[in-house]
């Protein structure tokens, strides 16, 4: 696990870096939202980047988080939940303040139900898949590009969700340029958006450790980072065996 002074270096680097990016790319550093991706890390080291100042946390599995959440009183936290959310777990999910993976109405209506029964409001962004058309919809992370005004549409109906923006987890590629495409094409889908009838599709949810230098220069508004901040994730614990 990695210390808190370990922790603290790695921010000020990362913190660095993205606003030298921003500069770079004439844009206002403090327009860009830095997630900590802390899946796979104890509350501890949670515990540990909230004192180093960090304040937003992205976790994928809702199992998990709901363990590390009674050991998290951060009244300055939030959280975002940026895996994949089966509709049947919606209720186990309202611990988040932001839900990054909505991809279908049915989801959608889930939260929805579910947030007006503990009375809470989510923000929350659409996942854009923007991989080639030929990908079955099986194997896609997020809506189609050519279902994103209709889901967008209905998510703005919906009384206990607040739309903010997209997200998108474009095809991994070690080149980091290979990226620049599906961020590019997210921004402008987002630009199309607003100017279609939809302001509040704001935030630009994109880049992670590897590639958020393009993702910033792209238009970005909140890049997830994990490896630079926590280093490597620690090894799942083996699996009991049966005798």
């Amino acid at each position: 696990m990695p210390s808190a002074s370990e922790i603290a270096a790695n921010l000020v680097r990362v913190r660095e870096q993205i606003a030298a990016i921003a500069v770079r790319a004439s844009r206002d550093p403090a327009s860009i939202r830095l997630i900590a991706v802390s899946k796979a890390f104890p509350a501890e080291t949670i515990r540990a980047a909230y004192e180093c100042g960090l304040r937003e946390f992205g976790e994928n599995r809702v199992q998990e988080f709901a363990e590390k959440l009674p050991h998290l009183d951060l009244p300055e936290a939030s959280f975002h939940l940026i895996g994949h959310l089966q509709s049947n777990k919606v209720s186990h999910a309202m611990g988040f303040s932001w839900i990054q993976t909505i991809d279908s109405v049915r989801l959608a209506r889930r939260l929805n139900e579910a947030a007006s029964a503990v009375g809470k409001k989510l923000s929350v962004l659409v996942q854009v898949s923007l991989d080639d058309p030929a990908v079955p919809s099986s194997e896609r992370s997020g809506v189609a590009e050519s279902g994103v005004v209709s889901l967008v549409s209905y998510v703005s109906s919906l009384d206990h969700l607040e739309l903010r923006g997209l997200m998108t987890l474009p095809p991994f590629t070690d080149n980091a340029e290979g990226a620049r495409p599906y961020f590019r094409r997210l921004r402008e889908l987002r630009d199309r958006l607003q100017s279609g009838g939809y302001p509040q599709v704001q935030e630009l949810s994109m880049g992670m450790t590897h590639d958020f230098p393009v993702a910033i220069e792209e238009g970005a508004t909140m890049v997830r980072i994990g490896t630079a901040i926590f280093g490597s994730r620690p090894a799942p614990a083996p699996q009991a065996v049966g005798r």
